[in-house]
């Protein structure tokens, strides 16, 4: 019977020591997504098509959006055009009125 224990024992041991020599699987961590590329700067033809359909510029890096009335309209590296409620459910913002350029001009009295 003591042979019995001795022999469990020394499997179990040996088992465990097995185990813990076997390296640990590596683990598969998912590949940090890469950053989509800048679209290409929007051509003179596409500026005018956007304007005549009302759309605004969106920066996507900023998440803010330019009318067709302000400087920046179209030309800052990564943006695109889409209607004013798709910017806004995008979470852009208006960009801040500068001398004027906004959309929407305050009523005078």
């Amino acid at each position: 019977m003591k042979l019995f224990h001795a022999l469990a024992l020394s499997s179990v041991l040996g088992a465990s020591l097995v185990i813990a020599q076997t390296p640990a699987p590596a683990k598969s961590t998912p590949a940090p997504a890469a950053k989509a590329a800048p679209a290409s700067a929007p051509s003179a033809a596409d500026i005018a098509s956007a304007k005549a359909k009302g759309l605004v510029w969106v920066n996507l890096n900023t998440k803010v959006y330019h009318y067709s009335t302000d400087s920046t309209y179209g030309t800052t590296k990564n943006g695109k055009f889409m209607t004013e409620a798709d910017a806004k459910a995008a979470g852009a913002r208006a960009a801040k009125a500068s001398g004027g350029k906004s959309k929407a001009a305050a009523p005078s009295k």
